[in-house]
């Protein structure tokens, strides 16, 4: 499931919030749908980590002398 973009995961996490909103869901769904959220935030966080080293990696670089 890691295989998801950012983009991706980030469109589907948006979609259960908008679903856990409208409280239209029976307690099953809502715990499935709560454990997606849960799986689908660490898949995003995880990715922006990632981005923010690389980010952080260039910049050390950038501001190295020579």
């Amino acid at each position: 499931m890691t295989d998801l973009s950012f983009e991706e995961a980030q469109r589907e996490l948006e979609g259960i919030v908008e679903r856990l909103e409208r409280g239209d869901a029976g307690v099953d769904e809502l715990t499935k749908l709560w454990e997606r959220g849960e799986e689908l935030y660490r898949i995003c966080a995880s990715k922006l980590e990632v981005v923010q080293g690389k980010i952080e990696e260039l910049r050390r670089l950038e501001e190295r002398p020579g």
